[in-house]
């Protein structure tokens, strides 16, 4: 009898546990400074999206910029927000990654960083009720970071697209180029030399050199007075990404310096929208 009155009472807490675990499955999620990796700066911010799955819900990862050296994650907090309601079938992963400096964390660093944390990610997806489905986008560095993570270590249909704004793509043309005289002593420390003393380091850290017909498409936001990085630096890509026949947006903005505010960026996150909304499903 004692047994036949607690069924009912049994049945009752399971059926609400279960309700419980799938609602709370479906409700949005935050999760700050989540560890990928052992060092300090190998943390993430994870925002999952309410209603999530694992066919529909996509990926997006933010790389922050900073010349590889400088920079936080924390410089994109105030736009997660607009792309959680821009695209709200996305789940955004904001990364930091170990910083260079004069004395260390040389490159491949960042690039290493930034391919374990899209390797966490990915181990992750099953864990955090989303796709495998994923969308790079980053700033300067960052954007030079996302080319590479999606052009050159992802494996190939894995990343939908590549969101670049103004990232170098060619680091001995940028060496070569670049009209602030303080980023040639800067890259040369980064690289371990100059292109003509350390020229396959060079050659592996530009994305240009990566693009096949199974690149992701990429869309390119430059401005054309960057003092830092030259709109040919985003021409030259557009150009080797339609010679093999890769989807490609190429947004300019003659009047625009080294990143923008106000009506010129709400024009990009637009131009964004639509670029993922025809190319990535």
């Amino acid at each position: 009898m004692k047994f036949l009155f607690l069924l009912p009472l049994l049945i009752s807490i399971s059926a609400c546990q279960k309700d419980s675990k799938a609602d709370n499955a479906n409700e949005a999620k935050q999760y700050l400074d989540v560890s990928y990796g052992t060092d300090a700066r190998h943390k993430m911010d994870v925002y999952l999206p309410a209603n999530r799955n694992t066919t529909d819900t996509k990926i997006m990862i933010l790389i922050h910029g900073g010349a590889w050296m400088s920079g936080d994650k924390a410089d994109f907090t105030a736009f997660v927000d607009t792309l959680k309601k821009r695209l709200p079938d996305y789940a955004v992963f904001n990364i930091n990654y170990r910083l260079a400096s004069m004395s260390g964390n040389y490159f491949p660093t960042q690039e290493n960083d930034v391919k374990a944390a899209y390797d966490f990610i990915i181990s992750k997806a099953d864990e955090y009720n989303v796709s495998k489905k994923v969308v790079i986008l980053g700033a300067s560095a960052g954007g030079h970071l996302a080319l590479l993570q999606g052009y050159k270590h992802a494996p190939a249909g894995q990343v939908k697209a590549v969101i670049d704004f103004f990232g170098p793509t060619d680091i001995a043309s940028l060496h070569a180029n670049t009209s602030d005289p303080a980023l040639v002593p800067l890259i040369e420390t980064l690289l371990s030399g100059s292109p003509s003393t350390n020229p396959s380091l060079y050659a592996s850290s530009s994305p240009i050199n990566f693009v096949t017909a199974q690149s992701p498409a990429t869309i390119i936001l430059q401005g054309g007075t960057d003092p830092l990085v030259p709109f040919t630096q985003s021409t030259s890509l557009r150009d080797q990404l339609q010679q093999n026949g890769v989807t490609n947006e190429y947004v300019y903005y003659p009047s625009e310096g080294h990143g923008w505010f106000g009506t010129t960026l709400t024009h990009s996150f637009n131009e964004i929208e639509g670029f993922l909304e025809t190319n990535v499903n």
